[in-house]
């Protein structure tokens, strides 16, 4: 099982300095909006993470009026011990474990898995292709290194293939450098592609078992993977995009350009679904997530749940504290405005809240 025991923030966001100590599986973070309390779910999103679930911009993350940050975390994971620090100064960035600084980010992830709910969460269904994308490659990087990896480098070519394609070099035959940025779009997009297509295929199913559960009805819901390299193999789709891509100067086939339809009763969710359909399809989506993750790693990821109370109404709440405090879930952060409702959520579970007041 994976325990967050105590974690230090210093001039992270609203924080100062605070630190926090955790000592039931369930814990409550309770105060004022604006008090901090989502701060402190991301502060613990940082640390599996070594980013923030909220914003790219590490300037967002620091104190007002400082020049960086630091986090620190003490965790049990498998019942050893394991300490995180995460800094940043002066705009650089160091993430250490156990004292041993990573020489690449990528490979802390996938370590300490964790799974975050939060409000903002309706761009995935309501936004663009591009929030689709993040949720699915943040859920298979920590499943799966190779795909973190491939999509690492395959984002590094896109970056260098659009760069010539807006400066051609010179030459007699500008087309050779494409040709060998094709070749790797083609080497490392191709795998990202097959562990999307196949995941999704086995997903659907217990993102139905949920969604029935939490909504209380059965709907069919439905995940539909849109890509090209379904319709044709990869090579000759950048063939014959080339003209078109030198004309418009980026590359417009290709993994990066993927998108998921959810869909209810094989209607498009984002213009046919009511709020309570589309809330009760994205914690379906997120705890499929949870549940995908502890089979793969065996063992609970982390669980931030951030203001649920008020985007659920009471019935939908019930049946997920029931859930979430069952003993197949590992540790709990739930952030809420009411103390007292918190408490009331859980009274009738078998399992003591920790409550933190900010």
């Amino acid at each position: 099982m994976l325990h967050i025991q105590k974690i230090s923030l210093v001039q992270f966001k609203n924080y100062s300095r605070q630190d926090f100590s955790f000592h039931r599986r369930i814990v409550g973070i309770t105060g004022r909006n604006g008090s901090g309390k989502t701060n402190l779910l991301d502060a613990i999103y940082y640390l599996c993470f070594t980013r923030s679930y909220f914003t790219s911009n590490e300037s967002q993350n620091t104190q007002y009026q400082t020049n960086g940050f630091r986090l620190e975390g003490y965790l049990e994971k498998n019942g050893q011990p394991e300490k995180i620090i995460c800094t940043v100064k002066d705009g650089r960035k160091e993430v250490s474990l156990n004292d041993e600084k990573y020489d690449r980010f990528s490979r802390h992830i996938g370590q300490f898995p964790a799974v975050m709910i939060a409000p903002d969460d309706a761009e995935i269904i309501l936004g663009g292709s591009e929030e689709r994308r993040k949720w699915l490659d943040t859920l298979l990087s920590q499943l799966y290194p190779e795909y973190l990896e491939h999509l690492i480098v395959y984002q590094k070519i896109l970056l260098q293939r659009n760069t010539l394609l807006k400066n051609p070099a010179p030459g007699p035959n500008p087309d050779a450098l494409l040709d060998i940025f094709d070749l790797q779009l083609v080497q490392h997009g191709t795998p990202v592609f097959e562990i999307r297509r196949r995941f999704l295929d086995s997903f659907i199913p217990q993102v139905q078992q949920l969604y029935d559960y939490i909504s209380g009805t059965h709907e069919v819901v439905n995940i539909r993977y849109q890509c090209t390299l379904l319709e044709e193999e990869y090579t000759t789709q950048l063939t014959a995009a080339r003209y078109r891509d030198m004309q418009l100067q980026r590359t417009t086939t290709g993994i990066h350009r993927d998108d998921l339809q959810f869909l209810l009763n094989d209607h498009l969710m984002k213009t046919s679904a009511s709020q309570g359909q589309r809330k009760s399809f994205l914690f379906a989506l997120k705890l499929a997530q949870f549940e995908v993750i502890k089979q793969q790693k065996k063992s609970a990821p982390l669980l931030l749940l951030d203001d649920v109370f008020e985007k659920l109404d009471q019935e939908r709440v019930l049946r997920l504290i029931n859930l979430v405090a069952g003993e197949n879930y590992g540790q709990v952060f739930i952030t809420d405005t009411h103390a007292e409702r918190l408490l009331q959520a859980f009274s009738e579970t078998q399992e003591a809240i920790q409550l933190i007041s900010i």
